[in-house]
């Protein structure tokens, strides 16, 4: 008796245990069911509406200050520093001596040649009055003559000579630092220093091919530098490229600038925008919000989660669940934060612009957006 007890009490036992694990496992069942239908809990991300704007017909570029007009000063001949007639930094204009080498040698030649040009043009005198007498032949006027002319042109050699001794400016323009000192001797070709022109600067800067059609010499420019805020430039296209570069596919473009003020100095980046003759409207989003890809670009567009039968679907809150919608979208100009969306995107639609890297096609999202960074058109980013 017993043993039916025992056996009894034993099945009764694991027939509870049965029970509750079978309680437990259709309880996960359940609930995975349940999960499986509600899906993964949703992303938190941050979101902006697409807007339009009106962008001012310009095409933005980044490009170097270069030299209007620049070169190295250097001695045509060899000789020693005498004289040293600038600082370094001197403005100075077109013709103005420089650098003198020493010429004493030459000067003593030219006082013995003049001495002599003196002497051939009184023989010469002379010689006409006693030719027109009669009172000697004119043989020897034509000697006396080809004597004043040969002491005639070996006094402008040896002036020329003497010249070639004394460095010039070319035209007028700002020094840079010297670079010789009083008494060294000079080979042919030493750099004394720099000259750049000041009045005038060209900047250099590319832009892809797409742009040959609307780019052409004249159209206006616009010249901003980081670090000098407030000042802007205003020139012109002065030459194009006519030859594309193979491995960038971009163009090359010269624009000339007034530099009256003297800011904008050879070799400074510079900020330059090639106004445009029209205006338009585009749709424009944060470009944080574009993801690149091999395959193309696209954004994720926020919107109404919807169930079979096209209903709005609630979530845990109570409100409209949101889903993100992956769209493949054509890309144009940036401008500042912003980038202009020539196809996929319409004005008003909200596209994720945080958070946007975790998404895949259809994912719940949670918008937040109580810390955002607002994009600017012109954005001037703080030094820290």
């Amino acid at each position: 008796m017993r043993y039916v007890v025992a056996g009894l009490a034993l099945l009764l036992l694991v027939g509870g245990l049965a029970a509750v694990k079978f309680t437990q496992i259709s309880s996960l069942i359940s609930m995975g069911k349940e999960m499986q239908k509600i899906g993964p809990p949703p992303e938190a991300v941050g979101t902006a509406a697409a807007q339009d704007q009106t962008w001012g017909g310009s095409v933005a570029a980044v490009g170097t200050i270069a030299s209007f007009k620049g070169v190295a000063i250097s001695n045509e001949v060899p000789g020693i520093v005498a004289a040293i007639r600038f600082e370094s930094g001197a403005s100075v204009k077109q013709g103005q001596i420089l650098v003198e080498l020493d010429s004493k040698a030459e000067r003593a030649q030219l006082a013995s040649i003049e001495a002599r040009k003196d002497l051939a043009t009184t023989n010469v005198g002379r010689t006409r009055a006693l030719v027109a007498d009669n009172a000697i032949a004119k043989a020897q006027l034509d000697t006396d003559e080809s004597a004043l002319k040969m002491s005639s042109a070996d006094l402008q050699a040896l002036r020329a000579q003497i010249d070639r001794k004394l460095v010039r400016a070319p035209f007028s323009g700002r020094l840079g630092i010297r670079h010789v000192n009083l008494g060294q001797y000079l080979n042919p070709g030493t750099t004394l220093t720099e000259l750049e022109s000041t009045d005038m600067v060209f900047v250099d800067f590319s832009l892809p091919q797409q742009r040959l059609e609307t780019v052409s010499v004249g159209m206006p420019v616009q010249i901003t530098i980081e670090g000098l805020v407030g000042f802007s430039a205003e020139g012109k296209i002065a030459a194009i490229d006519p030859t594309v570069d193979a491995t960038t596919r971009s163009l090359k473009l010269r624009a000339s600038v007034p530099n009256k003020d003297e800011k904008l100095r050879p070799g400074m980046f510079a900020k330059v925008a090639v106004v445009l003759p029209e205006q338009g409207t585009v749709v424009a989003i944060p470009a944080s919000a574009v993801v690149r890809a091999s395959y193309g670009d696209s954004v994720f567009i926020v919107e109404d989660k919807k169930d079979a039968s096209g209903s709005s679907v609630k979530g845990p809150d109570g409100k409209t669940a949101k889903v993100a919608r992956q769209q493949f979208v054509r890309a144009g100009e940036s401008r500042g934060d912003f980038i202009a969306i020539a196809d996929g995107v319409k004005t008003g639609q909200e596209v994720v612009v945080a958070g946007a890297f975790k998404l895949r096609n259809g994912a719940g999202v949670v918008v937040n957006n109580d810390i955002k960074v607002e994009p600017q058109l012109a954005p001037r980013p703080e030094n820290r």
